[in-house]
């Protein structure tokens, strides 16, 4: 019953986490660069005018994308928001599909129509991507409805900001997904400025855990600049929701160190919060915990970027390599040009 919930405000920011394999922490240290790495070579192809439209990248939040990801299967469903080239990588989607979709050439994920803020896949089921803001917690509703009604044990998981806890769609999709016990692992990215706003100037309750517990949700909030502590926070809300529990949702509390979109003058916040923020870098902090406890080294790390700089480079390749949709195919998944006779 609701009322027999309890909510673990903030719990997992307390959590203590062991020491972990060098594989895996090779693992994790490789997906954050990897993400890193994208986005700075998406704003210097936006800068060039490769890539038109929306760009909103995703420096500082890595470890929400890296250990959520960590706690799902392939049989899980995902849904992003607009600031989704992170999660969209995490999940397998490949660098090249990613940067031809912002390409607008036809062999992206989308085929040339989404662009930066409507990727999709349904081969990893990976279902946006959206650009309305909080437009993702009602489709993921819907998958996770038709999950339960199926009798199949996976877990939706739903990405959204914390601009989006302040949309009507967030009070009903929380209210629905307790009052129909649905399989939802919602997971709000609290960078605390949705678009420009602070979020004490927009929230009347800051605390957004708390609120998520007041329509009955098992609730926990997270250090997410802190990937071990995003990567256990995430895999007991998984093993809550998989077993049939109902619906969770897990606060991550991170920060983003870029602008809001590419045409975002960041007049909202000063140069010395953001550098401050950035001595409490995910991968920074990261890296230097996995070389004190012997883990890894600096050659470990180099290699890691080389990779991840080869991979983005056959990215680009590919993207420049990949062509246009033909105008005659224009009007194609737009308009219904009937059923036959």
């Amino acid at each position: 019953m609701k009322t027999e919930r309890t909510t673990k405000l903030a719990s997992a920011e307390k959590r203590s986490v062991s020491p972990m394999e060098r594989e895996h922490a090779l693992h994790l240290l490789r997906s954050m660069i990897r993400i890193r790495r994208f986005e700075a070579k998406c704003a210097e192809l936006y800068s060039a005018m490769k890539i038109r439209g929306f760009l909103h990248l995703y420096d500082g939040e890595e470890a929400v994308a890296v250990g959520v990801m960590e706690a799902l299967t392939p049989e899980d469903a995902v849904v992003a928001t607009y600031r989704e080239h992170g999660h969209a990588l995490m999940r397998g989607i490949s660098a090249g599909a990613i940067l031809a979709e912002m390409y607008g050439k036809q062999e992206g994920c989308s085929r040339g129509r989404g662009g930066s803020m409507h990727l999709f896949d349904d081969k990893t089921r990976f279902y946006g991507g959206n650009a309305i803001v909080g437009g993702g917690i009602p489709i993921a509703l819907g998958l996770a409805l038709a999950d339960k009604m199926q009798n199949k044990p996976r877990v939706t998981c739903c990405f959204f900001g914390d601009g989006a806890a302040a949309e009507g769609e967030f009070h009903e999709c929380l209210n629905l997904a307790v009052l129909w016990q649905l399989p939802v692992f919602f997971v709000c990215e609290n960078n605390l400025y949705a678009m420009g706003t602070a979020i004490r100037y927009s929230h009347s309750v800051t605390d957004l855990a708390r609120r998520a517990a007041s329509y009955g949700l098992t609730t926990a909030a997270v250090d997410a600049m802190d990937v071990q502590a995003v990567e256990a926070a995430a895999e007991e809300a998984a093993v809550f929701v998989r077993s049939g529990k109902g619906p969770y949702f897990l606060e991550c509390r991170t920060y983003r160190f870029r602008a809001h979109s590419m045409f975002d003058p960041e007049l909202y916040r000063t140069k010395a919060e953001v550098e401050e923020w950035k001595k409490r870098c995910p991968i920074l902090t990261f890296s230097r915990k996995c070389l004190s406890d012997g883990i890894m080294s600096d050659a470990d790390i180099g290699e890691i970027e080389r990779e991840a700089a080869l991979e983005i480079n056959e990215a680009v390749a590919y993207a420049e390599a990949c062509t246009l949709e033909p105008v005659e195919d224009l009007t194609r998944f737009v308009y219904s040009e009937g059923r036959p006779a």
